[in-house]
């Protein structure tokens, strides 16, 4: 049986270890930065179709340990790459290390790549050809610091493009990280969720998709389609059960503002394009004049700016205890989800947060905050 390692944003791996397990997938083992499993080819399928977290599934073909690039070139090119794809296929080699010892990455993708050349020659007479922009198939290397390990890229693109959004703002949540957020909030479609700084809405996109059943790679392709052990019928199948099980788009207690008309315009045009624009309410507003959007309690999410420059966090300064302020007297009973870089919002927010989440945004070690608005007050009753 195949293994597989899905990768995914750091603080998600046991998020997305219980993602896999709905999928088919065996021996689900949370890592760093991942999940590694095993099953079968449908398993990979349903994998990179339902994931709402991870980033790629890989395919594990070989490792092996190593002391310099030489050794990775023989375990390269030990592998029988035309049975993993044919001739006409475009290649590109990525690798990442984590302490090893090597001096060039790049050398080390250099010399995978002259391996898979090689291997296709020697079978053949002729290489494929090499695509660094928009290649067929990715082979990805990763070394720690005595051991490689070689894998195909089932997913091609990574699968937090979802081809939906087609408008953005500065700088958007990637819609795997926005999922895991939702994931890691507790929120249940039926609860009311509202993001009042939405941006382009990729909350709101990720929230509608789970409201409806609708699996978040059903409008995109995949790298296993490229691959020679790719089964059509399997995937045709997994793909029309994944078609059948989308609710109608109704209207559901999905909310959302911003006071950038520029983002209320971004949400609304990227909901109509996938078909959502009916599914979630958007309006204009400012945060410091919000008000709960139905009379129920519910789920707040949202994602603030965190300043970076010193004027900007001065800004921020006077701006946080502001938002206290409104979370406490216009969202009593509500649960509210706070994304940030910023470690110092609790604080200036005047709000001791029931729970925080270390996230990484990228390469930024961000925080999940949990505020429960007791109504009344905020304190535990």
């Amino acid at each position: 049986m195949p293994t597989f390692f899905a990768t995914c944003p750091r603080g998600l791996e046991t998020v997305l270890a219980s993602e896999l397990a709905t999928t088919g997938a065996a021996s689900t083992q949370a890592t760093a930065g991942g999940v590694l499993f095993s099953g079968d080819w449908p398993a990979c399928y349903r994998a990179n179709l339902h994931s709402r977290t991870a980033t790629r599934i890989l395919w594990q073909i070989a490792k092996g340990p190593y002391t310099r690039e030489e050794d990775i070139y023989k375990l390269a090119l030990a592998q029988n790459w035309p049975d993993f794809f044919p001739l006409s296929r475009s290649i590109r080699v990525l690798t990442t290390a984590t302490k090893s010892p090597l001096k060039s990455i790049d050398f080390v993708t250099l010399r995978v790549k002259d391996a898979v050349c090689d291997r296709f020659r020697a079978q053949g007479g002729e290489r494929p050809n090499v695509d660094t922009r928009d290649p067929d198939v990715r082979i990805h290397v990763y070394l720690t610091d005595s051991e490689c390990t070689l894998y195909l890229d089932t997913s091609g693109a990574p699968l937090w493009q979802r081809g939906l959004r087609q408008a953005s703002v500065e700088a958007p949540l990637k819609e795997n990280l926005a999922a895991g957020i939702l994931l890691l909030s507790g929120w249940q479609p039926g609860t009311p969720l509202y993001d009042p700084m939405c941006g382009s809405g990729t909350f709101l996109l990720e929230a509608a998709q789970m409201a409806l059943n609708m699996a978040p790679g059903l409008r995109r392709s995949f790298g296993f389609e490229k691959l020679a052990s790719f089964n059509a019928l399997a995937w045709a199948r997994i793909r029309s059960e994944a078609e059948a099980a989308c609710l109608a788009p109704t209207p559901k207690a999905l909310y959302g503002s911003d006071i950038d008309e520029r983002a209320v315009r971004a949400s609304k045009k990227n909901l109509q394009e996938a078909g959502l624009g009916g599914v979630v309410t958007i309006g204009g507003g400012d945060l410091l004049a919000a008000e709960a959007p139905c009379n129920e309690s519910g789920v707040l999410i949202a994602n603030p700016p965190y300043g970076e420059r010193i004027g900007e966090q001065e800004e921020l300064a006077a701006f946080y205890p502001q938002l206290g302020s409104v979370l406490k007297k216009q969202f009593a009973g509500w649960n509210c989800y706070l994304f940030t870089g910023d470690l110092r919002l609790p604080k200036l927010l005047g709000l001791k947060p029931s729970r925080k989440t270390p996230l990484f945004n990228g390469a930024l070690e961000c925080r999940l905050y949990e505020f429960k608005m007791v109504a009344g007050s905020n304190r535990k009753s």
